[in-house]
């Protein structure tokens, strides 16, 4: 291997780790907010729960766990056959180099069973 080609291979790997770094924060918020929806499901599944409980919950559980680029008031809950749905649907932008940003975008949906 050559010089310069051990460089643009240093190059490109050290670009991908970047990108890494950058994406790793907005997929640990993820995790949080399938924490804070899955967490909601396990306490009120089956208990005939309706909509303001479940929101006071969801605010309770983010302020808990820090959620950051959703807020509780993003999460919709809606009436649906047989339960309460809960959605969390965003995109969320972070920056990666210059004028180049990565946007991902998250959807969880689930179910309350009354």
């Amino acid at each position: 291997m050559t010089t310069l080609g051990l460089i643009i291979l240093v190059a490109f790997i050290g670009i991908f780790a970047f990108a890494m770094m950058r994406l790793t924060p907005v997929y640990l918020n993820y995790m949080k907010v399938v924490g804070v929806i899955e967490g909601v499901v396990d306490e009120f599944e089956g208990q005939n729960a309706n909509s303001a409980a479940l929101r006071r919950s969801i605010s309770r559980r983010f302020d808990v766990e820090s959620v950051s680029q959703i807020t509780y008031r993003d999460v919709k809950v809606t009436a649906v056959d047989g339960g309460l749905e809960v959605s969390a649907v965003y995109d969320h932008t972070t920056p990666f180099i210059n004028n180049i940003s990565f946007t991902v975008h998250f959807d969880k949906t689930v179910v309350v069973r009354r």
